[in-house]
């Protein structure tokens, strides 16, 4: 019998009979990966376990462990879902069931409310349906016949799908038992390899996500291995609902979100001594490493979008305006004014690298239904920084970089994990400018040791980038910091410096962001401390409180004392019981409460709690002073 030849991931090759299907090579490579794996690569194309080899070729073999693995499980699923909804309800339509990021969803038009109790029922049918442990099965047809083999079972969504295909595509189909669906697939080879499943929630979608179109019912769910993952999953949820940054940011009175601007938050005094604190740490950071900070305006003509390419590949995402009968846009990001700035002045080669450092607004228009407390919002600050260089500094500039960028996370209590994402088919430039951006990046990663995944096609329109996600002490993921290596924009706007042969030379200019926008980030950290801001953030770091009114002078000399030493701190000298005003120091997560009583105030003491460790006992003023003030000083996480 005829072999083929498989290389695998780590570069040894493996022999086997032509004709063999993955499944079989990863049962030659370990019986362990084959129990394990969900699906598979094929010279860098997504494939199946079912997939039969009859060439030399390239082959990944994926797991759970793997994003291309969890998806193919989690597709799976969603059609597992559509045909427990097909045999309990059959006259219900089909719309699109993909899978994502957190488990799969399915599109329903149903003619009935699918309320918890039907979610229940489903879930149960699905149960049964894995049991059946009924194999996937993919057949292909003509696209005329397709149309007819959907229309025949009454599904106008499809029908619609297939009719936008080109003439002459060939379709494909899986069937497991009596359920057929149109799909391109991947998916694991039976429904008893999804072993559990939850159902989460119902959400209305619109069809093609068109606001003309009828309004679907879309059920969420999510895949795993193992109930118990389920269950983990499930209580990272509750957990994640607790700290919903909306809810928190309204009960500790950070920020507001209003009708009169949607998208365009509001930020209340406690959410601005957040911000200004967290905007003083990169003032001094980024002061520290080199940079200088500028302050560029947020509308500019139309011309300039032009000039940056921004009106060709961005402008749907734009707001404009007209001033003194011109047309002018307002900024959706910082670097043209970064441009700008470098060119008010002639550079040389001993200036470079030149690290112009912004904090700068910029507005982007996202649709209504897209818009998510702090998240995702239509205004926002972002941390720019443009470093402009000659070629021979590029990989030193990167690793500076993402030194600054690990520092300054490691501040937070965040890992993170990094991602490569190469030329999208909407840019500019030349292939050997994306060729040497791409490297330099590269090759900066691997100098630095960091394990990296490659996102193809993902850069910007102007460069390729490393995009840094913070994972938080949940287990979410958040994407902030970016680094973009640009070739394009120094052109496009001509600028230069005077080489060491008295002529002009191009810089090369990297984009760079750390919080990513500001107010994104405060949402991520008023979840990632559910509300409980490290001493330092914390709007309010003490709460002094009397017993009796007898001491509320002293309780007033004990503020001025703390203020004097620039720590943030109220009274609560209100008629209450003690155990009231604690509690609610608690709720409004202040770091430490004082609490004065007669004792103390004959003694010129001060008894102490912390929000995390309780009763620290009595001690001198001076004492607590020096303990908080270091606390501040080295940004002590807190973070339990």
């Amino acid at each position: 019998m005829e072999n083929i030849k498989i290389t695998l991931k780590d570069g040894s090759v493996k022999e086997a009979p032509k004709g063999s299907t993955v499944l079989e090579v990863a049962k030659l490579i370990s019986m362990g990966l084959a129990k394990k794996a969900l699906g598979a690569t094929v010279n860098g194309e997504e494939a199946e376990l079912m997939t039969v080899l009859n060439d030399d070729c390239t082959l990944e073999i994926l797991t759970f462990d793997d994003e291309g693995g969890r998806h193919t499980l989690r597709h799976t699923a969603s059609h597992i879902l559509a045909q427990a909804v097909k045999r309990l309800y059959p006259d219900v339509k089909l719309a699109i069931g993909p899978s994502i990021d957190t488990g799969f969803y399915y599109d329903f038009d149903a003619d009935f409310p699918i309320t918890p109790e039907v979610l229940v029922k489903i879930e149960k049918e699905m149960e049964k349906i894995i049991k059946e442990d009924l194999k996937l099965e993919k057949f292909t047809l003509p696209r005329e016949e397709a149309i007819k083999y959907m229309e025949e079972k009454n599904e106008p969504y499809k029908v619609e799908l297939i009719k936008d295909l080109p003439e002459g595509e060939t379709i494909s189909f899986y069937t497991q038992g009596e359920f057929t669906d149109l799909c391109a697939g991947p998916h694991v080879p039976s429904t008893k390899n999804v072993k559990a499943i939850k159902l989460l929630s119902t959400a209305g979608a619109y069809w093609r996500g068109n606001e003309k179109n009828k309004m679907l019912q879309r059920i969420y769910g999510t895949a795993f291995l193992k109930k118990s993952e389920v269950e983990a999953y499930i209580n990272m949820l509750e957990e994640a609902k607790k700290r919903d940054h909306r809810k928190l940011g309204k009960e500790l009175e950070l920020f507001a979100l209003l009708e009169e601007g949607p998208g365009f938050p509001f930020f209340l005094p406690k959410g601005m001594v957040v911000r200004n604190e967290l905007e003083n740490y990169w003032r001094e950071v980024h002061s520290k490493a080199g940079y200088q900070e500028i302050k560029t305006p947020i509308i500019l003509n139309e011309e300039l979008w032009h000039r940056s390419g921004h009106w060709d590949h961005y402008k749907e995402n734009m707001y404009f305006t007209t001033i003194d009968e011109g047309a002018y846009a307002i900024k959706p990001m910082n670097c043209p004014g970064s441009l700008l700035a470098y060119k008010t002045a002639l550079h040389s080669y001993k200036e470079l690298p030149l690290r112009f450092g912004e904090l700068g607004l910029v507005h982007r228009h996202e649709l209504s239904g897209a818009l998510h407390g702090l998240m995702r919002v239509r205004c926002f600050t972002q941390d720019d920084a443009h470093i402009f260089m000659t070629r021979d500094q590029i990989k030193d500039e990167i690793l500076n970089v993402i030194k600054l960028i690990d520092s300054f996370y490691k501040v937070f209590g965040f890992e993170y994990f990094v991602e490569l994402s190469t030329r999208p088919e909407d840019s500019m430039g030349s292939d050997e400018d994306w060729e040497a951006a791409t490297n330099g990046l590269r090759d900066a990663l691997e100098e630095r040791g960091l394990a990296y995944k490659v996102n193809e096609g993902d850069g910007a329109f102007y460069g390729p980038k490393i995009d840094f996600h913070l994972r938080d002490c949940i287990g979410r993921t958040w994407q902030c910091g970016t680094i973009q290596l640009d070739f394009q924009l120094p052109e496009r706007f001509d600028i230069s410096y005077i080489g060491p042969d008295g002529e002009k030379h191009r810089p090369v200019m990297i984009h760079r962001v750390v919080f990513g926008s500001i107010e994104r980030f405060i949402g991520i950290l008023i979840e990632q401390y559910a509300g409980a801001f490290p001493t330092w953030l914390a709007p309010v770091q003490v709460r002094i409180m009397n017993i009796t009114d007898s001491s509320a002078e002293y309780v007033k000399s004990l503020e001025e004392k703390l203020k004097d030493a620039n720590i943030r701190v109220e009274t609560d000298l209100r008629n209450e019981k003690i155990g009231y005003k604690i509690r609610e120091a608690q709720l409004q997560k202040v770091p430490y409460m004082i609490v004065i009583g007669e004792k103390e105030m004959n003694e010129g003491k001060i008894a102490v709690r912390s929000r995390i460790d309780g009763d620290l006992g009595v001690m001198d003023l001076e004492d607590f002073i020096g303990k908080i003030k270091e606390e501040i000083n080295t940004k002590k996480n807190n973070l339990k």
